[in-house]
């Protein structure tokens, strides 16, 4: 029963974020006037399937991503030229069968994929990834509407002989100003000391007998970030009390604060990908299906608000990665686009054949490091 839960928590959290990516694609291709052959959730055999105009609409077995086949995808005959034009996400090559290598009337010009100028391709394939940003950003506005928990500033631990415990700083002191800058966050005060480079500060506090104020010098020490590794900080020697509110915010506030927090999440994936490269972050951190699947369910037994947050995180992480110039992704095929627009003239043939087959070993690899970390990470090493 546990696993179907989590299973059926995967599907919740990864069903969504698929369809959004697809209708990016799809909505876009329809603005530019490609005629959209399939709209398929899943990929491998068809499940479900109904046919809505000049679209099928289809529910596949395997719910591991999705994809959109265009008409003209394949390619097309002009003379004696054969013009190869790829397309967006994986469109299963059985799907293709390439049954547009061929030449085209005038009227299937207009609805060919292929035939679309460069720059209404590009637009075309990266609608995907820009509707999973956007997805995200709509979530976190609506979080920030009903009500995010925030960690107030009340101080429960001053530290013997640090600098606030000399400057007369207590427990249960709430923070309320640094600088003069009004505060109601831990985060604030940590950002604040943390980036303060040894200057000092004006830490106004209120306690039960009223409100002092205090002039605090931090002292250098050595921390460790979000990603292990070791940074210079600053200090005064105080920890959170660990008190817990929910902050709600107005339309407009929650607009200011969901983007920045869609942007916050942007700059930390790619962030991480650059810090994976290095080999900063290790490769058995890399999460695959097994993974996902259990942080829904952790992230759907702490409530609503968590999973739907946890949702936008996922969407941004798959628009960045989609991002990525990596052959057989949209952003491999952003790539060729791209210098398609620069040189005056499609990516030579054989050149994306060759890319498109070393992205595919790369993408392989990627998914056989991801099912080995789950399989060591919850069934090797699983404690009992």
């Amino acid at each position: 029963m546990i696993v179907l839960g989590k299973l059926f928590y995967f599907i919740v959290a990864l069903g969504p974020l698929i369809f959004v990516h697809e209708l990016g694609h799809f909505l876009m291709a329809k603005l530019f006037g490609v005629r959209v052959e399939k709209f398929s959730l899943g990929f491998g055999p068809k499940l479900i399937g109904k046919k809505i105009g000049e679209t099928e609409y289809l529910l596949s077995a395997f719910p591991l991503g999705g994809y959109v086949k265009m008409f003209g995808e394949g390619g097309y005959i002009e003379g004696k030229d054969i013009h190869t034009s790829g397309g967006v996400d994986n469109v299963p090559a059985e799907e293709l069968e390439l049954e547009t290598l061929r030449e085209m009337t005038e009227e299937e010009k207009l609805r060919s994929f292929a035939h679309k100028p460069v720059i209404a391709r590009i637009g075309i394939v990266m609608a995907g990834p820009v509707f999973n940003m956007f997805f995200a950003w709509l979530i976190f506005i609506l979080l920030c509407m009903l009500g995010v928990p925030t960690v107030t500033a009340k101080i429960g631990e001053v530290l013997k002989d640090k600098p606030a415990f000399k400057a007369g700083v207590q427990k249960e002191d709430i923070i309320t100003a640094i600088n003069n800058k009004p505060i109601s966050q831990w985060d604030q005060i940590a950002d604040t000391i943390g980036s303060s480079n040894g200057n000092p500060l004006s830490l106004t506090v209120k306690r039960a007998t009223g409100v002092v104020s205090f002039t605090i010098t931090p002292e250098p020490r050595v921390s460790k970030n979000l990603f292990g590794e070791k940074v210079n900080s600053y200090a005064i020697g105080v920890a959170s009390a660990g008190e817990v509110v929910t902050e709600y915010f107005g339309p407009v506030q929650a607009f200011v604060k969901g983007t920045e927090q869609t942007w916050k999440v942007i700059k930390l994936t790619f962030l991480s990908l650059v810090k994976m490269a290095q080999r900063i972050v290790p490769m058995d951190s890399v999460g695959g299906p097994i993974m996902i699947a259990d942080m829904a369910g952790k992230m759907a037994d702490a409530g609503g608000a968590s999973f739907l947050a946890f949702i936008a995180y996922i969407s941004i992480n798959l628009g960045v990665l989609n991002l990525l110039p990596v052959p057989v992704l949209d952003g491999g095929h952003l790539l060729f686009y791209v210098m398609e627009l620069i040189f005056r003239r499609p990516v030579p043939l054989k050149v994306r054949e060759y890319a498109q087959q070393i992205g595919m070993v790369l993408l392989m690899g990627l998914m056989v490091l991801a099912f080995y970390n789950d399989i060591i990470r919850y069934f090797v090493n699983r404690p009992g």
